[in-house]
């Protein structure tokens, strides 16, 4: 596919993946080992953060577009806004949704709030979903197990992983699967053609709701 110029774009896809979750499940810090490879323990994300990462999955050059939100209540309002257009969420155990293995409470929010969230915000029918359990590095404080994780997401229609962002056991896996799901699916590839203007950058917050700050 070529751009106006004439010149080949600089990637064939881009996608805008979403990372959902209770304050301190590990979203940033994934985030973080997944687009810097390193690990740090960061502090809870205000608002909304914003990464851009450059991979080649299935011989295809994506830009991926990771909105990482802030898993407080009070941010709920602001954070809505970001399943708009998304073709991908991550839920953890923080679209995708996560979870911290080792917080029992982390995953029950996941039916009672995220996911939830999902249905009531999300703008596409055919979003991937996965659900991510994190923080594995931590096997003894386990309180989650791994079947119940398996369960909830054939429940939800959820891909799912475990993970460690302090390990990077799965880390490039976890976003890799997601992917892959995407471009399997020939409705999200149609909106994350490289020659489909995008302003999904826009939707980046005023400097006073945004931080380069994340939950750990």
């Amino acid at each position: 596919m070529e751009s106006l110029s004439g010149a080949p774009p600089e990637f064939d896809y881009l996608f805008k993946l979403l990372m959902i979750g209770d304050s301190g499940v590990g979203k940033s810090s994934l985030l973080l080992s997944f687009t810097s490879d390193a690990f740090e323990e960061l502090s809870p994300t205000i608002g909304v953060d914003f990464k851009v990462k450059h991979v080649t999955v299935g011989g295809k050059k994506l830009k991926l577009a990771i909105w990482d939100t802030a898993g407080q209540e009070r941010f709920r309002t602001l954070t809505s806004s970001y399943y708009r257009g998304a073709q991908g969420v991550i839920m953890g155990l923080v679209v995708s949704a996560f979870y911290d293995v080792t917080r029992r409470d982390t995953f029950t929010n996941l039916s009672d709030i995220w996911a939830k969230e999902i249905d009531l915000y999300s703008t596409n029918q055919d979003c991937i979903k996965m659900l991510v359990g994190n923080k594995v590095d931590k096997e003894s404080e386990r309180v989650v197990s791994k079947k119940e994780g398996i369960d909830f997401a054939r429940e939800y229609g959820c891909l799912f992983i475990e993970c460690s962002a302090k390990t990077r056991v799965n880390v490039e896996q976890c976003f890799e699967e997601l992917v892959l799901k995407i471009l399997e699916t020939p409705s999200l590839l149609a909106e994350g053609s490289a020659g489909v203007k995008k302003n999904i950058f826009r939707q980046k917050p005023p400097e006073s709701d945004a931080s380069t700050s994340s939950c750990c």
